[in-house]
């Protein structure tokens, strides 16, 4: 599920085929017959991203819905107008139980399926269907329905800390505030890092390692950011 989150990212930036509309398609399968999800939800989120990375308000990936704070001016921004959702002075130490396992199986989840119904994503919804039923049909003759989804949940709870250590570890260390009006260029490489190339960091993040690269160059194949 890990290895199939990082492929659905290759199509879903057209960075395999050299027609558009190939890189769409298959895109579609992979997140949402391989994954259970949606290319449309993804592609909203994930461009949103890419525009405005660790921009308040702008990307969604630093929107921790008052969970924690992030960067050097929110903290104090909450410590000024007394906003204390959470023992924040605490955030290192919860930060283990809320957000790696938890933000897929539950709130990916529930933000997923709430979207494709609100906005009308039938094609999705139907290709997230087909994951479904192809999960439980397989797996039910085995494990019964109790036992299938909690299989499920439990593999979801995993990738959820393979995931959520991957795409953190090349943003969250870099400037993390509002709107400054950056050129392009400067805003991109200000919100990401890189991280050691090896054999087994090249595939346990997809190639994520090479965030400054990928942020640059995000239609380029994965295989060619250390070039």
């Amino acid at each position: 599920q890990a290895q199939a989150g990082w492929l659905q990212h290759d199509f879903g930036h057209l960075s395999v085929f050299k027609k558009s509309s190939w890189n769409h398609i298959v895109h579609k399968f992979v997140i949402g017959h391989l994954k259970g999800a949606s290319a449309n939800w993804w592609n909203h989120r994930h461009f949103q991203h890419h525009a405005k990375p660790n921009i308040f308000k702008k990307d969604p990936d630093v929107n921790m819905l008052h969970i924690f704070v992030l960067g050097d001016t929110q903290p104090v921004e909450y410590g000024k107008k007394k906003l204390k959702y959470l023992p924040y002075n605490h955030q290192h130490e919860y930060f283990f139980l809320i957000f790696p396992p938890l933000l897929i199986p539950v709130y990916f989840q529930i933000q997923i399926i709430s979207t494709m119904i609100r906005r009308r994503f039938w094609a999705d919804l139907a290709w997230a269907i087909s994951y479904y039923m192809r999960y439980f049909i397989t797996y039910i003759p085995f494990y019964g329905l109790l036992g299938s989804l909690s299989l499920l949940t439990f593999v979801r709870f995993l990738e959820s800390h393979w995931f959520v250590w991957v795409t953190q570890m090349n943003h969250i260390p870099m400037d993390i505030d509002c709107e400054k009006h950056r050129d392009w260029l400067s805003s991109q490489v200000a919100a990401t890092c890189n991280i050691e190339q090896s054999f087994f960091n090249d595939w346990f993040t997809g190639h994520l390692n090479f965030q400054i690269e990928h942020h640059l160059f995000p239609t380029m194949p994965r295989h060619n950011f250390w070039k």
